[in-house]
């Protein structure tokens, strides 16, 4: 299969998902487990790397989740993702979760997260992804930052296999 790997802007692959919380959601301490919050956090997020490369998506790393704010039984979760930039065969999404109780008007940006994604070919092998353009400065921006967490993601990585090469692991 022939794969379309025209550019296409950064905006092309946003995504936003809304969830209303409810008890099934909840944690032993009565606020919404952070799993559920992880779980929309990939969803919305593979799914712009899906739209992005129009095709299978598998989540190989998530990385600098940071909850900010308490998401409690009642409010209604947005999820935002967009892919920040993209190598040869992956993407870099970012995605935020905004809560919100409409009875109470408390709104707060609760957490954020980086998700990589590798594209699949039809038999399950990484593939080739289109170039992404930023437009605008703050997706400029992003796409800097995305950037710099690659890298500090390949160096990690290297000191781990050499560290393991140190210690007669195999890799």
């Amino acid at each position: 299969m022939e794969w379309d790997l025209t550019p296409r802007p950064s905006s092309e692959s946003e995504v936003v998902l809304a969830q209303h919380m409810d008890v099934g959601d909840a944690n032993l301490a009565g606020n919404v487990h952070g799993g559920v919050i992880m779980k929309l956090f990939d969803t919305a997020a593979g799914l712009a790397a899906h739209k992005h490369c129009r095709g299978r998506v598998v989540t190989v790393a998530m990385d600098e989740m940071s909850f900010l704010e308490p998401v409690f039984i009642g409010d209604v979760v947005t999820v935002r993702a967009m892919v920040n930039d993209v190598g040869r065969t992956s993407m870099e999404v970012g995605a935020r979760v905004e809560a919100e109780n409409f009875e109470t008007k408390r709104k707060v940006h609760s957490s954020s997260a980086y998700l990589v994604f590798v594209a699949l070919d039809m038999s399950g092998k990484p593939r080739e992804v289109p170039p992404i353009v930023a437009e605008t400065e703050e997706q400029q921006q992003r796409q800097r930052e995305a950037k710099v967490r690659r890298e500090a993601r390949l160096q990690r990585k290297a000191a781990i296999d050499a560290a393991r090469r140190a210690a007669g692991e195999c890799d």
